[in-house]
């Protein structure tokens, strides 16, 4: 089910416009979005979350739109997301945290509770399902957040920068996980990495300055390095070769 971004704008309240008549559709299956700090992938993946509203135009999945007060609970039941920063919440333990997650996106306190335990057990957490989530490392804290999104079977998921603080073992069991989950539903992931894409992604959304600069399969992307690249550097060199680079 395509999600689409139809001409939106958006700007912070102090002023600065990130976005300005934006549209891209993003089709099922696994997308990266690649940019430049500052290049608007936060915003972007914070207004398809629903999390921020554009000031103009719409956004849709489906046949839902954000716009339409009677559409918003279902357009968020379908869509999770992972935001850049996971915060333990205050008093509850780990499975408790991802079942509170369930229960703030519509479930019944039953079904939060019992989808917890496979969320968590998902992302390699069941051995510390009973700790306070406050006693997690970065590492745990972000896959616990990982988890939340799973909890009630969200049709798209969306990942702000999932891999930063995982070591390259824990970075290993997020692609195994993306690989375990894309039967079931379909990915956006915001990341400044570039390891690995042809592993786990089908496409890539390269973000600058507000603007697309490059849409398409991961395939043709790497293409756009330079013959002599080292193929392990040809992602890299991709990137560079689209981003704006200021002085």
């Amino acid at each position: 089910m395509p999600i689409s971004i139809t001409e939106c704008s958006f700007r912070y309240r102090r002023g600065i416009s990130v976005l300005n008549d934006f549209s891209l559709r993003l089709d099922s299956g696994c997308s990266v979005l690649l940019g430049p700090n500052g290049a608007g992938k936060s915003t972007l993946m914070g207004l398809i979350a629903s999390a921020l509203r554009p000031a103009t135009g719409r956004i849709t999945l489906g046949d839902l739109d954000t716009r339409k007060p009677r559409h918003l609970r279902s357009y968020r039941r379908k869509v999770g997301w992972l935001p850049q920063q996971v915060k333990p919440v205050p008093g509850l333990r780990v499975r408790e945290q991802a079942a509170y997650a369930g229960w703030l996106k519509g479930l019944s306190r039953r079904e939060a509770w019992d989808r917890s335990q496979e969320a968590i057990r998902r992302v390699g957490l069941a051995k510390v399902a009973d700790r306070n989530s406050a006693q997690l490392s970065g590492g745990q804290l972000r896959r616990l957040g990982i988890a939340q999104t799973l909890v009630h079977s969200a049709e798209v998921v969306l990942m702000d920068e999932p891999t930063a603080g995982l070591d390259p073992v824990q970075r290993g069991v997020f692609r195994d996980l993306i690989a375990e989950l894309r039967p079931a539903a379909s990915f956006v992931v915001s990341t400044h990495q570039t390891e690995d894409l042809a592993d786990i992604y089908d496409a890539v959304v390269l973000l600058d300055q507000g603007q697309v600069r490059y849409q398409g399969p991961i395939a043709s992307f790497l293409d756009l390095a330079p013959r002599q690249t080292a193929p392990e550097r040809r992602a890299e060199a991709a990137y560079a070769g689209l981003v704006t680079v200021e002085a």
